[in-house]
Parts: C-alpha cells; sequence; structure tokens
C-alpha cells in the first residue's frame, strides 16, 4: 500500500478578526472566512512546491460554518483559491466537531493510499468571532448529544468539568492540589504560545501582559479575572474562540521523495470513536476511546512512547491537557498533573508538548485545530519551527492527538521524518 506524506503547510494568524461596536453590538468581519481559506491555500500550495494543477482532490475540515458564517457547503470555496486549476475537481467539506481538520486529513490519506489520488489538499477553518458568546455556545453544544446534553444547557466547559471532577476523584487529590495541576499545564501553554508568532494569545497578549507564566501567577488572579466557569474549571482552564486556517499538501510518499529532500511520513494512523453521550461511558477520568487510537497509530507506527519526540495535543481545557498525556503514554495514569507541576513536557524535554502553545494560547479555531496541528509538527520536524523549538534537536519522530466533541471523535497520528 502507498504511504503518503506532507509536503507543504500553512497556518494563518490565529486570533479574533472583529471589530465590535459597544454600543450598537454591532460586529464587523476583518478577515472573512474565505479570505483566511484562500491565505492557507495558496500558502500551503507555495510551500509544497507543487503546482496547483497537480492537486488531486480537496477535503475542507470546518465544524458548523453555517452556523458560525451562514456559509454551509463549505467544501466548493476551496477551488476559488485556484479557480483555473482546481474547477471540476473533487472537494468536500468533513466535520468531526473539533477534530474536523483531523477527518480531513484522514480522508486525504484514504484517498491516496487507495491508489485513487497521487495528491490532496486539506485545509481546515473556522471563523468563529461573528457571533456573541450566547451564539458561540449554541453553536458548539451541537457537538453534544443535544437531548441530555447541549439541549439541556449542559456547556462544553460543563461537559469536560465532568472529567475534572472525575479525575480528581478518581486519584484522590485536593481541589488546591488539583488546581495547581491544571494551571501549571496552562502556564506551559501560556510559555510557548507567547514565542508563537501566530498565536491568539502570542507576544503583547492578555497572557503576556498578565505575565502568565507560572502556576501562581494563574492561581494569584482575582476572583473577577479568573471566575469559575463550570466547577472546578476556571476561565483560564478553557481555549480561546478563535478565527483561523490551516492547510497540507500530502501527496504519495515515493513522489514526496522525488520532489523533497526531507519528507514527514503518516507513519501510523488511529481513529476511534465514543460514545456521543458521557452518560453512556464506564468512567469520566480518562480517555478510553483515545487511548485505543493511541494504540492503533503507535502498532501500525512501530512506536511507543517513549520514541515521540515532540506531540500536539487537545489542550481544550487544562484537563484534557492532562488526559492526552496520558493517553500518550507520557505520563503514567494519575501522574500528568504532577509531571506538569514538575515542569515537564517543556521546550527543554525530551517530548515537548504542544510547543504551538496549544489551543489554550496558540488558539482553537475548532475546525482547523487539527490541519494546525499537522502543520506545525511539520514545520518543527523540518527544522523550520514557528515560534518555540525542541532545545535537544530536531524531532523525528512525533504525534497528534485531536478529539472532537466531548473526546467522542479521536484521531492519532505518528509522523516520522525521513530522507
Amino acid at each position: 500500500m502507498a504511504g503518503a506524506s506532507i509536503v507543504g503547510a500553512y497556518n494563518t494568524q490565529f486570533g479574533s478578526f472583529v471589530q465590535k461596536n459597544r454600543e450598537t453590538g454591532e460586529i464587523r468581519d476583518t478577515r472573512t472566512i474565505y479570505q483566511l481559506m484562500d491565505e492557507a491555500i495558496r500558502g500551503a500550495v507555495e510551500d509544497s512546491g507543487f503546482a496547483p494543477e497537480e492537486i488531486d482532490a480537496v477535503w475542507v475540515g470546518a465544524f458548523a460554518p453555517g452556523l458560525f458564517t451562514g456559509q454551509d457547503h463549505l467544501g466548493p470555496y476551496a477551488l476559488e483559491a485556484f479557480p483555473e486549476a482546481f474547477r471540476f475537481k473533487p472537494a468536500q467539506r468533513v466535520e468531526g466537531a473539533c477534530a474536523s481538520s483531523s477527518m480531513a486529513v484522514l480522508n486525504a490519506i484514504y484517498g491516496i493510499e487507495s491508489g485513487r489520488y497521487r495528491t490532496a489538499l486539506v485545509v481546515g477553518v473556522e471563523k468563529m468571532n461573528l457571533l456573541k458568546s450566547t451564539g458561540v455556545t449554541h453553536a458548539l453544544a451541537g457537538a453534544s448529544f443535544w437531548p441530555s446534553e447541549g439541549g439541556t444547557g449542559m456547556t462544553f466547559p460543563g461537559l469536560f468539568a465532568e472529567y475534572a471532577k472525575g479525575y480528581r476523584s478518581r486519584y484522590g487529590l485536593g481541589d488546591e492540589e488539583f488546581r495547581r495541576m491544571l494551571a501549571s499545564a496552562g502556564a506551559l501553554m501560556y510559555r510557548n504560545g507567547v514565542l508563537n508568532p501566530l498565536a491568539h494569545f502570542g507576544k503583547g497578549g492578555p497572557s503576556d501582559r498578565s505575565q502568565l507564566f507560572t502556576a501562581d501567577a494563574i492561581m494569584e488572579l482575582p476572583e473577577e479575572k479568573n471566575p469559575m466557569v463550570a466547577d472546578p474549571l476556571r476561565l483560564h482552564d478553557c481555549s480561546l474562540v478563535s478565527d483561523g486556517a490551516a492547510a497540507l499538501v500530502i501527496a504519495r510518499t515515493d513522489i514526496a521523495r522525488a520532489r523533497k529532500e526531507a519528507v514527514v511520513e503518516f507513519a501510523g494512523i488511529g481513529h476511534t470513536t465514543e460514545r456521543l453521550a458521557i452518560a453512556d461511558r464506564e468512567n469520566m477520568h480518562e480517555l478510553i476511546a483515545a487511548k485505543l487510537a493511541v494504540a492503533q497509530a503507535f502498532g501500525e507506527a512501530g512506536v511507543a512512547a517513549k520514541d515521540l519526540k515532540a506531540v500536539e495535543v487537545h489542550d481544550c481545557f487544562t484537563v484534557n491537557q492532562l488526559l492526552c498525556t496520558e493517553a500518550l503514554g507520557l505520563s503514567k495514569d494519575g501522574e500528568a498533573g504532577r509531571d506538569y507541576v514538575a515542569g515537564r513536557f517543556s521546550p527543554g524535554d525530551a517530548c515537548p508538548v504542544n510547543l504551538s502553545g496549544g489551543l489554550k494560547a496558540k488558539g482553537h479555531p475548532v475546525g482547523a485545530t487539527g490541519a494546525s496541528m499537522h502543520v506545525l509538527l511539520y514545520k518543527q520536524m523540518l527544522g523550520k519551527p514557528i515560534g518555540a523549538a525542541r532545545a535537544a534537536g530536531v524531532p523525528e519522530v512525533t504525534a497528534t492527538l485531536n478529539v472532537g466533541g466531548s473526546a467522542v471523535t479521536n484521531s492519532v497520528t505518528v509522523l516520522r521524518r525521513s530522507r
């Protein structure tokens, strides 16, 4: 079976690209979903060195563009980046909640491995800030099980607060001890994010201005600056509502090797799906389905956690950063929080976590998140990091762990650099 490799990548700036009139409530778009897509697609194709005409198919990952912007049927818009070269080529949108563009990546890999396509373009995008906070909450709630969760008023902070309470109870953690674990994970993301020129909370941003680079700095914030959102999760345990796009060009590995000095291959993939309602799961202290996806990807790639030299994990909430770290086997179950408190997983660690700043600081335009994870690791693996770099040198084996919904859609990829 022919393998697939990344040959080009691009990430737009992540942020809130609107102007809001506080007196009238009017919201004006300053960078549209169409502009974000165009920029990411053109940037990735240029980075690949492939001509637009050489792209065989397009997959667009976006969660809820219809609710966020009014534009459903978004896949065909990808053609507009290169209308003459892309016209009549297959293009479709893929949805998997916060893992939408990882689902797009997997579909592109399947298309290449089947032999139908030689190359593919994947773009992930979301434009979230045209809605007020109530509208964003409503749109995101559609990724939960509506009858018993979103439709009854349960929010995503509330859903992941159940994981936080389950984890705290399972491992007998005191409230302050657990809060320090979460704050330590968040502080690392803020430290990494301030080095990322594309991050929503980058240099000069709120986390930088307030110097939220230690657990103490976060824990000492007054209540009005770090209010409880869903006990025990506070504002600074939550990721950002962001606008942005990221894109990848993927090619059959033999073609990639013929065209590139260094190739980043998809060495292994894992895709599992958990039951949609949290009430139907055995426990709320571990990511059961994510662990299975990790086992699939590691088995296919022939690697173990000790082989990973950098990872991008889905820190939609700080508790999920802990859970993802354990799902990948980088920490023992129940120990990730202590590992973050001890200073592990920084750029100086053997396997840094979220050199990008993660969803917590880089930002979380939900449809773009999976693609962005791959873009940032790809650049790390070519020795061209965007922002923080691994102190021990260029990583040759990395992994992504992207989840959609309340850890329902789980995608893991193992990436390997070869010449």
